[in-house]
């Protein structure tokens, strides 16, 4: 069967990041995202937190001509990128950054079938309504505003939250976060309050191309048998087994996915509690980082940053999403954790010594400066203010990152 053959759903054997490494840009791809003569002055650099004066919606508006996936369906890394980058204060960096990661993208793939309220449903899941899907988050973020559309879709797509090895809800989670920054913004004025209400506006056509994104690549995890609960959210990690067989892509690993320990031991009492045990169970998988990280580097970044798409989310959804949003963030962290996570673990202490003289700004500055997108993105969320975590094992997991990956620059 060829890849014009294949079925819906049924896509051609590329690996996700596993394979980055190895697969190069397919022939005939056209660069897209390329700046005019002369470029955008690469001089913003603003403190963190701050939009380097608009830098982060220039880097979104040349990147949204590009599709969401490359070489088969390994995704586009670069608006989650950029946006912690910006986020970091390092947008100074971000249009140097995008010129060389241009070369991997594609063209936005066409129109397939257009997504309408009366069949939503079975285009769920159907990658070859990427666009389609995009045009219909695009349509309903110009009729409502985006709270609403978000928590109209969010528990439809939570249960795929394994979509495109969980990069979806990743994206979700950095655009949600710089619409709820936007908000914030008091000295941003008529422009910030624009910004999240124009359709048209890079901020909210990066929310329709996450949404549209996941919604294409909706994936259920399979049913999985509970085994032990436990009070920790480490100690539940550590218990999580290993597939059968950590071989092939992520899709094939997932598939074998056959039981989760049970976490959080009991249930949530309240919207705050949710909140507390999500932040639990990101700083778990982010010092797990440290110490496991090398059974695959790369893919064991999201058994992070994917529950931390999840906890910046939760403040715009109502309090009745937050608890079901923890199971899903849970699930998703595990099946990562079962799908790369090495049998034993490795020391950190060296890098815990090295830590300890360092502060999140000098962390985050090696990450920015290594350049490849999941060691900014991991040092994104080790080093999230919202997490708060001041030990130097967060620090650490960060520089283990930048260690382990393969460097840009």
């Amino acid at each position: 069967m060829t890849p014009d053959d294949t079925p819906r759903g049924a896509l051609r054997p590329h690996q996700q990041d596993t394979d980055e490494r190895q697969i190069r840009e397919r022939p005939g791809a056209v660069p897209v995202g390329a700046r005019t003569e002369g470029g955008v002055p690469d001089t913003a650099h603003g403190p963190r937190g701050g939009d380097g004066g608009g830098v982060l919606d220039e880097a979104l508006e040349r990147l949204h001509s590009t599709g969401p996936e490359r070489n088969g369906w390994l995704s586009n890394h670069a608006p989650m990128a950029v946006e912690a980058l910006v986020r970091g204060g390092h947008g100074g960096t971000v249009h140097r950054w995008v010129d060389r990661y241009r070369d991997k993208l594609e063209q936005a793939p066409s129109s397939y079938a257009r997504v309408t309220e009366e069949n939503w449903r079975e285009a769920m899941g159907d990658p070859r309504r990427i666009a389609d899907w995009t045009t219909y988050f695009g349509v309903r973020l110009a009729e409502a505003p985006w709270r609403t559309v978000l928590a109209t879709w969010w528990p439809r797509l939570l249960p795929g939250i394994a979509a495109g090895a969980t990069h979806p809800v990743i994206r979700t989670g950095h655009a949600v976060r710089t619409l709820l920054a936007t908000e914030a913004d008091s000295s941003g004025g008529r422009a910030a309050a624009e910004a999240v209400r124009d359709p048209a506006g890079p901020r909210l056509a990066e929310l329709a191309h996450a949404l549209g994104y996941w919604a294409a690549r909706s994936q259920p995890l399979p049913p999985v048998r509970a085994l032990a609960s436990y009070a920790s959210a480490g100690e539940a990690l550590d218990a999580v087994p290993a597939v059968a067989s950590q071989s092939g892509g992520i899709r094939e690993r997932l598939a074998r996915l056959d039981a989760f320990p049970v976490w959080p031991a009991a249930g949530l009492r309240d919207p705050e509690e949710a909140a507390e045990r999500l932040r639990e169970l990101v700083a778990a998988a982010v010092r797990r980082y440290a110490t496991h990280a090398h059974g695959e580097p790369v893919m064991l970044v999201h058994a992070a940053t994917a529950p931390n798409a999840v906890l910046r989310v939760l403040p715009a959804l109502p309090s009745g999403l937050w608890a079901p949003s923890v199971s899903a963030a849970w699930a998703a962290s595990a099946a990562v954790t079962a799908a790369y996570g090495p049998g034993r673990a490795a020391s950190w202490e060296a890098l815990g010594r090295e830590a300890e003289v360092l502060d999140r700004d000098e962390v985050f500055a090696r990450a920015a400066a290594h350049g490849d997108e999941h060691a900014v993105k991991f040092a994104d969320t080790a080093l999230d203010p919202a997490l708060n975590l001041t030990d130097p094992q967060a620090r650490a997991a960060a520089l283990r990152a930048v260690e382990l990956i393969e460097p840009v620059w």
